[in-house]
């Protein structure tokens, strides 16, 4: 199948075809006639699938066949999606595809002045992409209006449960016409999160595309068993080859992505860090580069990451698993998009076995472990986090920003080769 085959317009046909689209992905397959049918969509679907595309296309198209007949400058489609940085790439879809028709959008996001925010809707938009918090503050300033909203979408639902936003989403749908056509996108579907969606959506037809659970064939998967004080150094050994280009690497914490960025510029590799405690100029400027292979390294956290679409990126590195399985899934799935290959390595040291044995159970498989011989892990049973509290706290309340700003030193090491993935696996208890 190709996107000529759905009876979308040419001015959208024409805009895909410059950026070399041709073959429509499973759920714009599914979801792009479902939506210019007027129907409400119920999407569970993970980054990196093409949702975006599944409902800016039929919403580009739906508001051109539908023009208002007052020519009055109102918002007639509202997306609402959980970080700066995934509003911002929606924003430049909207564009790419809509660039041969005559309609307006904009994005606004918190973390920077508004002022050109508002400028923008004082212009006139047609659709309007927003996080929730910005969004709220500027109808209650009453820069903006949602009651002309034709078409409303909800992407990373299950993402807004997380980050604390599901009040703030309710409080936007209440304001909201009744009659209206409504997208609801998540990659997981928790108990909340299906009470939620139907509040909001009116007989919904469900599009269901690579569950959470699964993870592409094309992207290689590989552990490394490491002690966590070597992480560093076995990912400097690990950057020594050519190949890798661009690598995106994941922290569990803000402090644990700056840290890492501090050694790698301290081994001259351009590397950035991008997480909330960044400024959003500085995010973006990050992603740029990123983008543009001025920066070979990019650190993330897993929300801060949430939006990041880097076309052709091959190698993605968990410096630390994460703590919820899923977002193993979300964090590997910004490689091997599209069927391109990838690879993922993960650094798994002893208190993260319980997390790498939840990751493999949640994908269904075993993932090759990488005989490790510079650094292999030798302490298997580190003392437990919350005993180590314990010990430090009355030097803690004494001493606080000392103990805070204190970090653990290591000799420096020649960097070798990376070895090779042995067929079977140890070290797993």
């Amino acid at each position: 199948m190709q996107f000529t085959s759905l009876n979308i317009i040419d001015p959208i046909l024409k805009s895909l075809k410059e950026e070399g689209y041709v073959t429509p992905t499973p759920i714009q397959q599914q979801a792009i006639p479902i939506v210019l049918n007027g129907t409400d969509l119920l999407g569970c679907a993970q980054t990196g699938t093409g949702k975006t595309a599944a409902f800016a296309i039929p919403i580009l198209q739906l508001l051109t066949a539908h023009k208002p007949t007052d020519h009055k400058k109102k918002i007639r489609s509202l997306i609402v999606t959980p970080t700066r940085e995934l509003a911002i790439q929606i924003g430049e879809s909207f564009k790419t595809y809509g660039k041969h028709l005559k309609l307006h959008s904009t994005v606004i996001f918190g973390g920077v002045n508004q002022s050109s925010q508002v400028a923008a809707l004082n212009r006139g938009v047609d659709i309007l992409v927003a996080t929730p918090g910005r969004l709220l503050d500027l109808m209650n300033q009453r820069h903006l209006s949602l009651k002309d909203i034709e078409i409303f979408v909800l992407d990373e639902a299950d993402r807004m449960l997380d980050m604390g936003f599901i009040h703030d989403v309710k409080k936007l749908i209440a304001v909201l016409p009744h009659k209206r056509q409504s997208l609801f996108f998540s990659a997981t579907m928790p108990p909340e999160i299906v009470k939620l969606s139907h509040t909001i959506l009116h007989k919904p037809v469900k599009v269901e595309v690579t569950p959470v659970s699964s993870t592409a064939d094309t992207i290689q998967q590989y552990i490394y068993f490491v002690d966590k004080g070597n992480k560093t150094k076995l990912l400097l050994d690990i950057l020594k080859d050519p190949k890798i280009k661009t690598a995106l690497v994941f922290t569990r914490t803000k402090h644990g992505a700056d840290k890492v960025v501090k050694s790698l510029i301290a081994s001259h590799i351009k590397a950035e860090a991008i997480h909330g405690n960044k400024a959003q100029n500085a995010r973006q400027r990050a992603l740029t580069n990123f983008k543009a292979q001025t920066t070979r390294v990019l650190v993330a956290t897993d929300i801060a990451a949430r939006g990041i679409d880097v076309d052709d990126l091959q190698f993605v590195v968990n410096f630390e698993l994460p703590n919820i399985p899923e977002s193993y899934v979300h964090r590997i799935g910004r490689t091997g998009r599209a069927g391109a290959a990838g690879t993922a390595f993960s650094f798994c040291d002893a208190e993260e076995k319980a997390y790498l044995k939840d990751i493999e159970k949640l994908i269904g498989k075993k993932i090759p472990v990488i005989e490790n011989k510079l650094y292999p892990l030798i302490d298997h049973n580190p003392v437990k986090v919350e005993k180590q509290q314990h010990q430090r706290r009355p030097h803690a309340a004494a001493k606080k920003s000392s103990t805070a700003s204190k970090e653990s030193t290591s000799s420096k090491a020649k960097p070798k080769s990376w070895g090779k993935p042995r067929t079977q696996s140890r070290d797993r208890g």
